[in-house]
């Protein structure tokens, strides 16, 4: 039988795991901390993991890999090199595992993103020899794109780009074109250096066709690439420490529930309380205090970028699925100090008056621009921002927001950001700390058709 590979999409933090099998036994590549997803896709394919996987330690995520390894006797394959506080199968570059008599993994060192950075082919076995067919590259090849090569530190990413560099040409050299490429950054991760185009699926083919890193010289391709680096989330730093100490399973037991009085104490104490309802509903009214971050977003990254790692959060959500969604979320990269949570709509959380948000687009804040003086507040990186930007804008990206309060002015504020996402977290941080906010809740493609003045 040929393998057969399941992706497991992870969109709020633009990652991808994957299961290949080949209708007996299994292996698992960069398992999430939330290995239930794994296990019920491995159950659904009526198949056994034998095998666990590990590309290199993960900095936007906290890894499921050991946790499942533990619970199934599997084997847990970690680069031999990786200082880590837990046993693990030892592999190399070059290392061969042998998963069934018809599939088999060779690892591949491809560094770059990290210095220990493994990509592992999967070659199906038959009578006439083996063939790779697919190849998990982490965060190195991705598609159209690489993994970025700072995350280590400024000291580093010179040496890291130049291996990234290398270790995609090592790729395509030895792989065939026809080998599936299998990141698992890259479909909006911030572990991202340069766009993946929306692209869905690659092949080595594909990519010699179509990646800079393999259509450009390799100084042109690192010039680009360092040029292209901007922030990426604060909770980052906490990652590749929790992975490399070994991490457990995510507890998704239910919270404890919160009633007004709770939530009206935890709001004037200051703490987190988090509504994860759309930034529109948000917008139509909402508990005094409480902060916009809505589940149709990428909550569980623009949360851990902004909120101080040992606060407690409590949740808001409009049914108790709501608030377990948000819970895996926030499993998923070790946030796990859920003081509380409570469900249905406002009137449920508090008995004070409920508070709007007025909202806009881009022709209104035009035209508005011409009766009166407004601050526009734009929360876009300083990329995106350097890109092309209102006429006047003040670029506060949504990352230094809480450590640059001092510098917003207490004046009418209209906070932009690309889409409105971010600038909705952003405006409710801003309205519970007392300014008065006008959200923009609209694309920023839109800005110049409104008559806006763009520059940049």
């Amino acid at each position: 039988m040929e393998p057969t590979i399941i992706t497991i999409e992870t969109p709020s933090l633009g990652d991808r795991s994957y299961l290949a099998h080949d209708g007996d036994v299994a292996f698992v590549v960069d398992p999430q901390r939330d290995i239930d997803r794994v296990l019920a896709a491995a159950d659904e394919a009526g198949v056994r993991i034998t095998d666990v996987f590990e590309t290199h330690i993960h900095n936007d995520y906290v890894t499921g890999g050991l946790a499942l390894a533990r619970r199934l006797g599997a084997r847990y394959h970690v680069n031999a090199e990786d200082e880590v506080s837990f046993g693990r199968e030892p592999i190399r570059d070059g290392d061969v595992v042998e998963v069934s008599p018809v599939m088999r993994v060779r690892a591949i060192a491809t560094p770059g993103h990290t210095f220990t950075h493994l990509s592992y082919a999967m070659e199906s076995v038959t009578d006439s020899g083996a063939t790779d067919s697919a190849v998990f590259t982490g965060g190195s090849l991705l598609f159209g794109a690489a993994g970025r090569p700072d995350l280590l530190g400024r000291d580093h990413t010179g040496n890291l780009v130049r291996h990234q560099f290398a270790s995609i040409h090592r790729l395509v050299d030895e792989l065939s074109e026809s080998a599936e490429v299998l990141p698992t950054h890259g479909f909006g991760s911030f572990c991202s250096a340069g766009s993946t185009g929306g692209a869905t699926e690659s092949t080595i083919a594909e990519e010699k066709r179509r990646n800079p890193a393999l259509t450009q010289t390799e100084e042109q391709w690192v010039a680009d690439t360092l040029a292209g680096l901007d922030a990426y989330p604060a909770y980052y730093v906490h990652m590749s420490p929790a992975n490399a100490a070994g991490p457990d399973a995510a507890d998704l037991s239910a919270p404890e529930r919160a009633d007004k009085d709770t939530l009206a104490q935890r709001i004037d104490a200051g703490e987190w309380v988090v509504d994860l309802r759309t930034r529109t509903a948000f917008a139509a009214g909402h508990v005094a205090g409480t902060l916009s971050f809505g589940l149709d977003g990428q909550f569980s990254t623009y949360l851990g970028w902004l909120i101080p790692w040992e606060a407690r959060v409590t949740l808001l959500g409009e049914t108790s699925e709501q608030v377990a969604e948000a819970q895996r979320e926030m499993a998923r990269i070790g946030l796990d100090r859920i003081a509380g949570a409570a469900t249905g709509a406002p009137q449920d959380w508090t008995d004070r008056p409920l508070e709007t948000l007025e909202t806009a687009a881009f022709a209104d804040l035009s035209q508005v621009r011409h009766h009166r003086p407004v601050h526009v507040l734009d929360v876009r990186l300083a990329g995106e921002y350097a890109d092309g930007h209102v006429e006047g804008a003040q670029n506060v990206p949504i990352g230094e927001l809480l450590d640059r309060f001092d510098e917003i002015p207490q004046r009418e504020l209209w906070v932009h950001c690309g889409s409105g996402y971010r600038a909705s977290i952003a405006a409710s941080l801003l309205s519970a700390r007392g300014h008065r906010v006008v959200l923009v809740d609209d694309a920023f493609d839109n800005a110049g058709a409104a008559g806006l003045p763009i520059t940049d």
